[in-house]
């Protein structure tokens, strides 16, 4: 899939704005292409441009131009909401077929739609109005993050054994005590390790400093130790897999699922993006301010990880208990008698 060559010209022009100017990785460019490639196919089928019967992957959009997504309005825009949560296949190679996508990836679609017009209106200047200005995005529901408490988290360290031992505790030593990504921790390089610190390639290739805490610097000397019988001197990756290449995500989330399984924790619960959470929440609530944890994890917004703000209900245990009821219970004597 490339969207350079599957695009008409004004979606390449949008998609090339994010990848070059708002510096977007070619991940989440490629997921614009695909959110807006289904809005365009579903359009062309409503408005009658091809037979309802095509096939959905079939149709081309190499013929949507201005005039085509000028006069979108919001009815169809609302109607495209009804086909992605009714009718839209959830895992499109799953053999038992499911319907509907969930609330929060229909409003990652529409984002992307108002992200499209604002760009033709704001940016590009192509269109005088947005019409879908007044779009509303689908209400998403209100989930805590699951993390691991402070006890499970040494649990699961202490359980790390195996071939690669020295490089699964490492691994996992930084999601519980940076809270990197997946991605950033598999995209690290051996040169990215400065004694007491990591460089970091955080979304849209922006880049940050880890700083590590003593258990962690010592984690990493371990493995480095171990690394340097292993790896051949020109391969560049920090973690890599037993073929000596850079280890991949989908060996990182197999490595943390079968750790959580020794430490006897319940591996359908949590997840190497779980022990993210894990470490933005033990900092918290040990004393890192909100602003300072959105540095660590590498959030361009605040309300991003405001989310962790709700996870410890210390405060609110506190709040019940100083309600002036809190002790108070009705003389069961007096109740008899009235």
């Amino acid at each position: 899939m490339d969207y350079r060559t599957e695009s008409p010209q004004i979606l390449k022009d949008f998609l090339m704005y994010h990848e070059t100017i708002k510096g977007h990785s070619s991940k989440t460019v490629d997921e614009y292409f695909l959110d807006l490639r289904t809005f365009f196919r579903f359009l062309k089928i409503e408005r009658g441009i091809v037979p309802r019967i095509t096939d959905f992957d079939d149709i081309s959009i190499l013929d949507v131009n201005l005039d085509f997504v000028r006069c979108v309005t919001l009815n169809e825009v609302y109607d495209y909401l009804a086909y992605l949560a009714r009718d839209r296949v959830v895992n499109q190679n799953s053999r038992s077929k499911k319907y509907g996508l969930s609330p929060t990836t229909r409003a990652r679609k529409i984002a992307c739609i108002r992200s499209f017009y604002k760009y033709l209106t704001v940016k590009a200047k192509l269109l005088s109005e947005n019409p879908v200005a007044d779009l509303d995005s689908p209400k998403t529901p209100k989930t805590l993050p699951h993390y691991l408490s402070l006890d499970e988290s040494r649990r699961l360290l202490s359980s790390i054994d195996g071939k690669f031992r020295e490089r699964d505790y490492c691994i996992i030593c930084i999601f519980l005590n940076c809270g990197l990504r997946i991605s950033e921790i598999v995209g690290l390089n051996v040169s990215d390790f400065h004694t007491e610190s990591l460089r970091v390639i955080g979304k849209g290739n922006k880049e940050r400093i880890a700083y590590l805490n003593d258990a962690t610097v010592k984690a990493l000397l371990d493995w480095l130790e171990v690394r340097k019988h292993l790896v051949p001197a020109h391969e560049p990756a920090l973690f890599v897999s037993n073929r000596r290449t850079r280890i991949s995500r989908e060996m990182v989330h197999s490595m943390v699922k079968t750790n959580l399984l020794r430490a006897g924790l319940d591996r359908t619960q949590y997840s190497a993006h779980k022990l993210r959470h894990t470490a933005a929440t033990l900092m918290l609530q040990n004393g890192v301010d909100v602003r300072t944890l959105q540095e660590v994890l590498g959030h361009e917004h605040l309300n991003t990880t405001q989310i962790y703000t709700h996870v410890d209900n210390s405060e609110l245990r506190v709040a019940a208990a100083a309600n002036p009821l809190a002790h108070f219970a009705p003389n069961k004597d007096e109740s008899e008698k009235k």
